[in-house]
């Protein structure tokens, strides 16, 4: 099997555990019972920039290997238990849909961003074989993308069809209160503290989108770092300067 560019690599920290579930659990449980081996087929994953898409696709390939020696046995015809793949389509645009042949046998398959390539015929048809190999082998296929697969431009009419026919799994924005659980989860992660009217601040003051703030965060704890400072409302101003107009 090829080995995966370092662009392809999982993030650290990309797992279930440091995930803010919030109103998503549903669709959160349900990748996460994929990963286990619960369930097999195609699965559409939907939702808005930074509802943690591409996280919640690297946490699915993390367990699967991290569970590959619990449950039954590899079946036949069920691919390779504890093999999986992620691809973010965007960072391979530029080497073609050759990008994604000869990835036999895997047993969980994630492929990101999956808008960046719908329209282009041959990315199509690339997908439309990796669909139906993955489909013949027993393998779990889960495909993340901005929107349901109804509203994307697809010029295959089969793997448009295939694809409507997949589990729609549809996160939503985490509100306020989660969305600051998910900040202190993630200054907790770097070994920092962030208190809630830190939190608070963030998210009064600067764009309430979570990339944004997660940004933030990670700007602020190379500054914390080298001042040796705490995560406090004046640190954080003169860190991070005027605030971004703040979101409606």
């Amino acid at each position: 099997m090829r080995q995966l560019p370092l662009a392809m690599r999982l993030r650290e920290r990309a797992d279930f555990d440091s995930f803010v579930a919030g109103v998503n659990v549903a669709a959160v449980e349900q990748l996460r019972a994929c990963a286990r081996g619960a369930g097999r087929g195609a699965y559409w994953l939907s939702g808005p920039p930074g509802s943690g898409k591409s996280h919640l696709l690297q946490a699915v390939c993390t367990l699967a290997v991290a569970t590959s020696g619990e449950g039954e046995g590899e079946g036949e015809g069920d691919g390779e238990r504890g093999t999986a793949l992620y691809l973010p389509l965007s960072q391979l645009l530029e080497l073609g849909p050759l990008a994604l042949a000869d990835w036999q046998p895997v047993g969980v398959l994630a492929l990101d961003e999956l808008q960046a390539v719908i329209g282009r015929r041959d990315w199509e048809h690339a997908l439309f074989a990796l669909y139906r190999d993955a489909e013949e082998r027993g393998a779990t296929l889960i495909v993340a993308a901005s929107a349901p697969p109804g509203w994307l431009p697809f010029s295959l009419p089969d793997l448009a069809s295939r694809f409507s026919a997949a589990m729609l799994l549809t996160l939503r924005a985490l509100d306020e209160t989660d969305q600051r659980t998910a900040l202190q989860l993630r200054a907790r992660a770097r070994g920092l503290t962030l208190p809630d009217d830190a939190a608070l601040y963030l998210q009064r003051r600067f764009r309430r989108d979570l990339p944004t703030l997660c940004g933030l965060l990670d700007a602020m704890d190379s500054a914390a770092l080298q001042a040796q400072r705490r995560l406090t409302v004046p640190f954080i101003r003169e860190v991070l300067g005027p605030p971004f107009p703040a979101a409606e």
